[in-house]
């Protein structure tokens, strides 16, 4: 008994059960996809944009159809992660009494290994939903403590003028007064284009407000008048282009339209935070020369992002997404899909496991019969005859958690896998 205690001490000890799990989190605005033309060839441009970054949570504005979604959800699992999944996709709502003449959605993408979707809303405004998705973590102790994310997708009314910056700011207390219905200890992740053109507008000061329930902050800290104004070019995020024919705006780099904002519960929080100086507009290589230019142009080049990454940048949309990393204390269940080779026996297919785990015997050992299946407290829960070279094990009885299969007799690592629902 003491050596199995050993064992298994040693094995959670490997297995890094401990150490901080960190994802990372992208929104884009897809500018009219796919109705904005050439939609394969801009495909193709953000195939190399997500294989590059891969983003456990992608967030997106600007999304015409559902057919445009799923073409999106092909192509990352196709080329990407085949664990990812996304939220459904739901027309907005908010502009039925302007004739539903808007086509530009919101969605979420997301690692199906790393977030189980657990519900979606939409709030509605005078003019665009605030979209909301209720993700929880799947992590090791999510039945007995869950972490559940918020996250809030969104557009606000574009252009300069007092007019429409009553409107944006009409939008943001709508968002207020749906938080009020939260704790101010949830943890909530605002993305979007906000179309604002400096921290003072009425909407942005409206997301920051002390006083409200819920408040958010820019984990960039760059607060200030950005429009036009190089010294705010490390956080600029539109136009890409100077260029006329491919949709979108033509100006050149000289606005920061979007963000991604965390409430104040994501700050210096152990279970939940963002990691300090991560966020980043991909694909800016914070360039003065920059300024006013097209993003793939030798005046935008720099260490971070290549002259590759910003051409397809450029292709594709009008806006850089912005990216931010977050962190927890506990640890992921995922598992990457593959079959982890031992000396004598392996995995097929994923170690997320629901119903059935199907084990290879590669070289079947003369001196033993039978795989155990051990819990974490190095408890044996079922021994498995060794019948044949492939077997199929029943896990539908298990509990939720991390499991390891052994061959009795045999000194080699246990395969680990994860039951999941």
């Amino acid at each position: 008994m003491k050596k199995k205690v050993l064992f298994f001490t040693l094995l959670l000890s490997f297995s890094g059960v401990f150490a901080q799990d960190t994802f990372k989190t992208m929104f884009y605005n897809l500018l009219n996809f796919p109705l904005q033309e050439p939609a394969s060839t801009r495909l193709n441009e953000l195939e190399v944009i997500l294989s590059d970054y891969q983003p456990d949570l992608f967030m997106v504005c600007e999304l015409n159809n559902s057919s445009g979604a799923n073409t999106i959800l092909s192509m990352m699992q196709q080329s990407i992660n085949a664990n990812y999944q996304m939220a459904n996709f739901v027309l907005n709502t908010s502009d039925n009494n302007l004739g539903n003449q808007n086509d530009l959605q919101h969605l979420i993408y997301y690692d199906s290994t790393k977030f189980s979707l657990e519900s979606q809303t939409e709030v509605t405004t005078i003019y665009r939903d605030f979209n909301h998705y209720t993700l929880k973590l799947n992590t090791v102790n999510q039945d007995t403590n869950p972490i559940i994310l918020n996250v809030i997708v969104c557009h606000l009314k574009a252009s300069s003028g007092t007019t429409n910056q009553q409107l944006r700011l009409q939008m943001a207390q709508d968002l207020t007064t749906y938080l009020n219905g939260f704790s101010n200890t949830d943890y909530f992740l605002l993305a979007g284009d906000f179309n604002v053109y400096t921290n003072s507008e009425p909407a942005f000061q409206e997301f920051i407000n002390t006083s409200n329930n819920i408040t958010f902050i820019d984990p960039a800290n760059r607060m200030g008048s950005w429009h036009n104004n190089s010294n705010y070019v490390d956080v600029f995020t539109q136009s890409t282009r100077t260029a006329t024919g491919l949709g979108g705006t033509t100006g050149g780099f000289d606005d920061r339209f979007d963000f991604l904002m965390t409430s104040t519960s994501l700050s210096n929080n152990t279970e939940l935070q963002f990691v300090p100086n991560s966020y980043q507009v991909y694909g800016n290589n914070n360039n003065v020369n920059c300024w006013n230019s097209a993003i793939n142009s030798t005046d935008c080049s720099g260490a971070l992002f290549s002259e590759s990454i910003r051409e397809s940048l450029h292709n594709f949309s009008d806006h850089l997404p912005v990216t931010l990393n977050i962190e927890t204390n506990q640890n992921f269940l995922s598992i990457p899909e593959v079959s982890i080779a031992q000396p004598n026996f392996e995995i097929i297919g994923t170690n997320m496991v629901t119903n059935t785990i199907e084990i290879k015997i590669n070289n079947q050992p003369t001196f033993t019969t039978n795989l155990n299946i051990y819990n974490t407290l190095g408890q044996i829960i079922k021994t498995v005859p060794i019948n044949y070279e492939t077997i199929n094990i029943d896990t539908s009885y298990l509990s939720e958690g991390i499991y390891y299969i052994s061959l009795t007799d045999v000194n080699v690592q246990p395969l680990k896998f994860v039951k999941v629902n």
